[in-house]
């Protein structure tokens, strides 16, 4: 016997997610005035009796393929055929559903939810038309909104309750994997034996979720972040182009050919007074949110900021790093170069990619800030270590057109 279920985040909402309570509310109120604890009914359907535990009245709202109506397909997602089926509903509407209310807002999330109800009762509809089998239940909804989490915040932890035999304990995994793996497609895809289950309807439910959000943020009506799917798809893009534009031997910024002169100065140390040391304290810790946030670019503003303050103050390493990519992909050279070169000082000896960042900083004053000499320490350093054959030769290329 193997049970794993995922039982808390590691993100909470911002702010009270009130619609999905009162979705949860409104779902258990219709489920205890719907549901015959003691007997089950029997039902007509195309020809063939079946029996259920919903009241007469409320067996007219179910959804039939063979026999809808258009209100079918809202209706049937508040209604639902045993105990088992509303509790585990609406614990997943909560677990995930919470946060994306906060993200959405409260209209967006009710009409978020209640359209992806009716896109996958409807195809679920299309799928087995002419079918006399009812089907009823807020799954689908439900996969719809594990699917906008799936998307909004796949590097987030879940903490996951294991019981293999005698052992029970937990363990967390990031959403990406265990949305991705466990609940689409190991449970929706690979095993589909527990009878009576429209998988059908999860997986339009979870494919609604995860495109309509996708789309949301691809055209900005839904701010993203770099740690969201989308963000991780662009950032994976950018890393493809650059690893493509390093090998060719291109400037993965702005292109060969390309010249501006820009002059790196050094900014001296200043002695702050008592308020300035706040200023700084301040500063920090509001890196950190932002960072927490994952809104890099004010961050990189934040950090900018610090530098002029105080060039001395050291970010933890991640952060550094994090800051110096999002300046360069800025294009603020100056900036990147600095964060970049503090990052080496600091951490080279503890991080164990950092001929990419000896990379980085040849590329950037050789084509940015034009100081040949600069170019030349960082490039020699980086080719020395570099894996990537394109990488390496890009590297001598660049020495060789710096005449090194």
């Amino acid at each position: 016997m193997l049970l794993l279920l995922p039982i808390r985040t590691s993100i909470w909402p911002r702010r009270t997610p009130y619609a999905n309570y009162v979705l949860i509310a409104i779902n258990i109120v219709i489920f205890l005035l719907s549901y015959s604890f003691q007997r089950r009914y029997a039902y007509m359907i195309g020809g063939q009796i079946g029996h259920l535990s919903i009241r007469p009245w409320f067996f007219h709202w179910v959804l039939i393929p063979g026999y809808w109506r258009y209100w079918h397909f809202l209706s049937y997602a508040f209604l639902h055929g045993g105990v088992l089926h509303i509790v585990g509903n609406m614990f997943f509407l909560y677990l995930f559903g919470n946060n994306i209310n906060d993200k959405l807002g409260h209209v967006r999330y009710v009409l978020f939810y209640l359209a992806g109800a009716v896109f996958s009762g409807a195809t679920y509809t299309l799928l087995h038309w002419p079918s006399p089998v009812p089907t009823l239940g807020a799954s689908g909804a439900v996969s719809a909104v594990i699917g906008a989490y799936f998307v909004l915040f796949p590097q987030t932890q879940i903490t996951v309750l294991y019981w293999v035999v005698f052992l029970i304990g937990t363990f967390q995994v990031p959403a990406l994997y265990f949305i991705g793996f466990k609940l689409i497609i190991f449970d929706n895809i690979i095993t589909q034996f527990t009878p009576g289950v429209a998988y059908d309807a999860h997986r339009a439910g979870y494919a609604y979720g995860i495109t309509l959000i996708l789309f949301l943020l691809k055209v900005r009506l839904l701010s993203g972040t770099h740690y969201d799917l989308w963000g991780m798809i662009q950032q994976w893009n950018r890393r493809r182009q650059y690893r493509e534009a390093v090998a060719a031997g291109y400037d993965p910024f702005r292109g060969v050919g390309i010249r501006r002169h820009v002059e790196a100065k050094e900014i001296p140390r200043v002695h702050l007074g008592r308020q300035g040391q706040e200023r700084i304290e301040q500063i920090r810790h509001a890196i950190h949110d932002w960072i927490e946030q994952h809104n890099l670019h004010a961050a990189a503003d934040l950090y900018v900021e610090l530098m002029r303050l105080d060039p001395g103050v050291v970010l933890p390493r991640q952060h550094l790093l994090d800051i110096a990519n999002q300046l360069a992909s800025e294009h603020r050279a100056p900036e990147a170069v600095q964060a970049y070169e503090q990052f080496l000082t600091h951490y080279k000896l503890t991080y164990e990619y950092s001929e990419q960042v000896e990379l980085m900083l040849g590329v950037l004053y050789s084509r940015y800030l034009h100081n040949r000499e600069k170019a030349v320490e960082h490039l020699r350093r980086a080719v020395e270590r570099l894996v990537d054959p394109g990488q390496k030769q890009m590297c001598r290329d660049e020495l060789a057109r710096l005449g090194a």
